[in-house]
């Protein structure tokens, strides 16, 4: 796509501006706060609390109204440490737990409320690439050598493989050191008999991708995640090296904890009273793991998804966004033609600048607009018969780097809604607070797609549009228009379908 139209944040980041992640885990949530100072971070703050959302969570997705309460209480105090840093600076994630949520809202929306910031929710290999991302940049690989990664939550556990900064395998596996721990030990015993089945149930979630990793292969291995460094302090602490984590060493750790024979009585060097509970499930995962994979030694890294959003938001203010990667390689695996997406970009971002401050948008709702353009016939290569309910579909369901789930969704709503009559309720399933922006980029991404329905490659000579809350006047050449009566009838049409996102249209020939 042309790079003259490229849009960036709206305030570049600035030597000395302050930063901060908040990682929303199935055991713990982080905050990370840090200094942008030489093009490097530096960080001034980290505070981390055990919430343990995974063991408030039944099977049917309900949280316990405790746990709730806890994380709420957690993210107010987060909020007063970072109530000074603007929110464009400020990047909160969810993690498993929010994804298991029956009712995700009935969550989020107190939480963001707490906390003075909104929340995303990440897809289990977005959480892969961040936690490759925070790694790799702690811990730089050697040029050209492959790495194995590895990340152990309360509720999910992801295995990623890459070279340099850049993930190329990303895996995520339902299981995690709280859920592991529930699901086998629940009873707080521990017999070898439970352990096996533990062992061999965990161990055939690793087989799906065993082979694949297994023949790509790795130069060197790194465990992320409180987890992996808790296992590798008992490692060191028992004479089992000096914090690396061995076939021998995990199997000495596991024959301590079964010797205990239950998870009130473990004590083992190195491992602290509230990682205690969720332990013994750590190590099986983590077993599971180096017997499937057949991982020789792990190195505990000292980063983690948290320092991963930071050098993503990073990128992001910089331009290297891997949002743009991901929408580009879609538009080449599906066969977009690119000058009519171009076209229609162009004139979607000729009417967002002309309404923008009337609307109230901003930067990143430009990149949305922008990306939905650019994809907005992806559906083509299904079928042209409700191709925007294709592409809606396959954007959706797709694993699109760069894109919380949230932002995801907001894509495909927009190319679902770009053409033909809307149902009232393809806008319910996003946040509330996102609706409003999400119906006025749709009605600027229908315009665009509407006057370049018969993919001419000449420019529009007049097109000016004005808009209040609830109405839009578009200004078009009147001799240009009367050379074109289909878009004459199309354009008359959209005032009746446009009225389903809650606006009135004037069409205006001079």
């Amino acid at each position: 796509m042309s790079p003259s139209r490229a849009i960036t944040a709206e305030t570049p980041l600035r030597d000395g501006d302050m930063l901060a992640a908040v990682d929303l885990g199935s055991n713990s949530f982080h905050m990370v706060v840090a200094r942008y100072t030489l093009g490097q971070l530096r960080v001034v703050d980290r505070i981390r609390e055990m919430v343990r959302m995974a063991e408030g969570l039944d099977r049917s997705g309900h949280l316990n109204a405790a746990v709730q309460e806890r994380a709420l209480d957690c993210l107010s105090r987060f909020g007063q440490r970072i109530r000074d840093i603007p929110p464009w600076r400020v990047r909160a994630l969810a993690t498993n737990s929010v994804r298991r949520l029956r009712e995700p809202q009935e969550f989020l929306v107190p939480a963001e409320i707490a906390l003075g910031h909104s929340i995303e929710v990440v897809s289990g290999r977005e959480e892969a690439r961040l936690v490759y991302l925070g790694v790799s940049h702690a811990q730089p690989p050697r040029n050209g050598e492959l790495r194995l990664v590895m990340d152990i939550g309360g509720g999910s556990t992801e295995c990623i493989i890459g070279r340099g900064l850049e993930p190329i395998e990303r895996e995520s596996l339902q299981v995690g050191c709280v859920a592991t721990t529930r699901r086998f030990f629940a009873n707080g015993k521990l017999t070898r008999k439970k352990w096996r089945q533990a062992l061999t149930e965990v161990a055939a979630e690793f087989q799906q991708f065993a082979s694949t990793y297994r023949d790509l292969g790795w130069e060197d291995a790194l465990g992320s995640s409180g987890t992996i460094k808790a296992i590798g302090k008992i490692c060191a602490g028992t004479g089992m090296g000096n914090g690396e984590i061995t076939p021998e060493a995990l199997w000495h750790v596991r024959e301590l904890m079964l010797a205990a024979g239950s998870i009130g009585k473990i004590q083992l060097p190195g491992l602290s009273e509230d990682r205690t509970p969720v332990i013994a499930g750590g190590v099986v995962v983590l077993e599971a793991a180096f017997a499937t994979l057949g991982i020789r030694q792990m190195d505990v890294s000292k980063a983690a998804m948290r320092e991963g959003i930071l050098y993503d938001m990073i990128g992001r203010a910089g331009g290297d966004d891997p949002r743009d990667s991901s929408v580009t390689a879609m538009m080449q695996r599906y066969g977009v033609d690119m000058a009519q997406a171009q076209r229609v970009e162009d004139t979607a971002m000729a009417l967002f600048d002309q309404v923008q401050r009337s609307w109230k948008l901003d930067a990143d709702d430009g990149q949305i607009l922008g990306w939905a353009a650019r994809l907005h016939e992806i559906g083509l290569v299904i079928a042209h018969s409700q191709y925007h309910l294709h592409g809606a579909y396959v954007i959706e369901h797709s694993d699109v780097s760069g894109f919380t789930q949230q932002e995801q969704q907001m894509l495909a709503i927009l190319v679902r809604s770009h053409r033909r009559s809307l149902p009232k309720s393809v806008f319910d399933a996003l946040p509330a607070r996102l609706r409003q922006t999400t119906r006025r980029l749709s009605a600027l991404l229908r315009l665009a797609v509407l006057v370049h329905r018969s993919h001419e490659g000449e420019a529009i000579p007049r097109l000016k549009l004005r808009a209040d809350k609830n109405a839009l006047r578009l200004e078009l050449s009147g001799r240009w228009l009367d050379e074109r009566p289909l878009l004459r009838a199309d354009l008359e049409g959209e005032q009746s379908d446009i009225a389903g996102l809650g606006f009135k249209l004037q069409i205006q020939a001079s």
